[in-house]
């Protein structure tokens, strides 16, 4: 759930908190969908790790009236087919190939979001209800519930958002196949003796945002943002205390005439530590294009360019449409 979803925004380093105002701002801030004119559909594909890893997206949402609207997200990350060799030996301790099977491990995330707009000129909020699901082939899964809160302003062109994540905590409860676990609690001695805790606690992180758009005769235009990404814990993010820590994120659009898009920004910034001892401050550029036609968009983002960070680069492709068109 903290990846991001859309190529436009993770081209922009998901610097987005305070201008999404789209399908996608069921994630990014759900008082963004406000602004929906009509109903939008988007989908979104990544590959992480070498292609091991499969990160799937699809959202759907719609203006209620004109002063609320609704949304829905289904998000996917997952590891299939691998090997299950814990009972590779057989009883007379012979190896057998036969005796490997498949599994898959999975995360998957729905959010239910509802926006409406205050009646202050200028002010919308959003709330997302979500629930988790992990599984981890019939070794163990989970069940989990959060909720997030975000806001939006806007006055004399400048835009502000907010959004606080798993503002409750988001707990997930996990159930442990014990029968699976004995199966491997003496594949190493002293490993593997107790279970592995039943409860994961998400604690809750605060996104704030502004940004602005600018306009040039007419046809090009400039979208600037920034994003400050805080934890309210000590992190490795370059400003870290106690108390909070703060990793900062730039990203910017460049467009001409509403139908091309060239993106670009920088956010991740961790104080990384060296083989030796010493540490070093990386960081993540992103770049991304965009083409929207006939209420159709496609976007590409290609992140961490030149491997600055300690996060590995992807190319993340992502479609929205305004199901207008149908009509």
């Amino acid at each position: 759930m903290n990846i991001g979803v859309d190529a436009a925004a993770l081209g922009m380093s998901n610097a987005v908190t305070a201008n999404s105002n789209d399908v996608n701002s069921g994630y990014w801030n759900p008082a963004g969908l406000i602004h929906l004119e009509d109903n939008q559909l988007s989908l979104m594909h990544a590959s992480y790790f070498a292609n091991i890893a499969q990160y799937d997206y699809a959202a759907f949402a719609m203006p209620i009236d004109d002063r609320s609207a609704w949304g829905f997200s289904l998000i996917r990350f997952g590891v299939d087919d691998i090997l299950d060799t814990t009972q590779l030996i057989d009883s007379d301790g012979n190896i057998d190939y036969n005796r490997i099977n498949l599994f898959s491990t999975a995360d998957y995330g729905a959010t239910f979001s509802y926006a409406r707009s205050l009646q202050v000129p200028g002010w919308q909020y959003g709330v997302n209800a979500k629930i988790i699901r992990r599984i981890i082939g019939k070794f163990a899964n989970s069940w989990g519930f959060g909720i997030d809160v975000g806001i939006q302003f806007e006055r004399n062109d400048w835009k502000f958002g907010l959004m606080v994540r798993d503002i409750t905590t988001t707990y997930n409860v996990w159930n442990i196949d014990e029968e699976k676990f004995q199966s491997i609690a003496d594949a190493i001695p002293g490993e593997n003796q107790e279970l592995p805790e039943s409860t994961e606690i998400t604690l809750p992180k605060a996104q704030f945002g502004i940004s602005r758009k600018f306009e040039f005769n007419y046809d090009y235009t400039l979208l600037s943002s920034i994003n400050l990404n805080m934890q309210f814990a000590k992190t490795n993010d370059i400003i870290s205390t106690d108390a909070v820590s703060i990793d900062p994120a730039f990203g910017f659009e460049f467009g001409y005439t509403d139908l091309v898009f060239l993106r670009a920004g920088v956010g991740n910034f961790q104080n990384i530590q060296q083989i030796d001892n010493s540490e070093k401050v990386g960081f993540q550029p992103n770049i991304g294009l965009g083409f929207k036609y006939k209420g159709i968009q496609i976007d590409y983002a290609l992140t961490d360019i030149g491997d600055q960070s300690a996060a590995l680069y992807s190319n993340v492709f992502s479609v929205k449409v305004d199901l207008g068109i149908f009509r």
